[in-house]
């Protein structure tokens, strides 16, 4: 079987043009409904499927998106792997503004999601999938080493702490997260990495750095203004970062 990439779209990609043959497929799970269509086609002569985390609109908070249809719309559409993009805020001076992180680690600290396809388990049949490495090393390689190849501010590895949202964080919480070692923080990844792992599925997320969260006292506070303003400035970076690293997923 070929490669098929499925790319989950972070905030302000959600209609990439970059598509070739593209055409929009509507998808039911078990699960319920994905976030958005599954718009299909090809991107530099590989198969990819696209779905827009927070709809098409941007009318799903993160709470409210339904990871596990999202998931499993994916893996019924044959991606063998998945690539994820996000905005996040930075906990460290050295990650500035429009800077990439190439995610190698999760903190969970969301509380209201759905976060495994196991509710129950069969007799005998237990499952705790292992999650020591949730991103797949293959594709961060790649996204990696096109980071460099387009001269792009990257950091090739980094911590993020996934927050229940839609409220950002008070400035304890992002000074705790700080101590506790988060180099970033947003509020989808951890639940999303978790349950491509379940689905047996690679999976690898590049996160865009919009603001320092709270904890500069140099800084403005984030607002969501900032967060998009930054965002949109970058979207033509990360989209040419998507276009070059898919024919390199294998």
């Amino acid at each position: 079987m070929g490669v098929k990439v499925g790319i989950i779209g972070g905030s302000g990609l959600d209609n990439p043009e970059i598509i070739h043959n593209a055409k929009d497929i509507e998808a039911s799970t078990p699960y319920g409904k994905p976030s958005s269509s599954l718009k299909t086609g090809k991107i530099n002569g590989i198969d990819v499927v696209l779905i827009a985390r927070h709809g098409r609109e941007h009318t799903l908070p993160p709470t409210k998106v339904n990871y596990r249809a999202n998931i499993h719309a994916l893996k019924e559409a044959g991606c063998t792997h998945i690539i994820a993009t996000t905005a996040c805020g930075s906990l460290r001076e050295e990650i500035g503004r429009g800077d990439f992180v190439v995610l190698d680690q999760f903190i969970d600290f969301t509380r209201h999601r759905s976060i495994t396809f196991h509710e129950e388990f069969e007799p005998g049949k237990m499952v705790h999938t292992p999650m020591a490495e949730p991103f797949s090393k293959k594709i961060r390689d790649a996204l990696i080493k096109t980071c460099e190849e387009m001269g792009l501010k990257h950091h090739a590895k980094g911590t993020v702490v996934t927050i229940e949202g839609p409220r950002f964080s008070t400035k304890a919480e992002s000074k705790m997260f700080r101590m506790w070692g988060a180099d970033v923080i947003n509020m989808s990844i951890a639940p999303e990495a978790t349950l491509a792992n379940e689905a047996g599925i690679p999976y690898a997320a590049v996160a865009m750095s919009t603001d320092y969260d709270c904890w500069k006292d140099d800084e403005e506070p984030v607002t969501w203004e900032a967060v998009l303003d930054i965002f949109m400035q970058n979207v033509e970076k990360v989209t040419k970062l998507l276009v070059n690293t898919i024919p390199k997923v294998k």
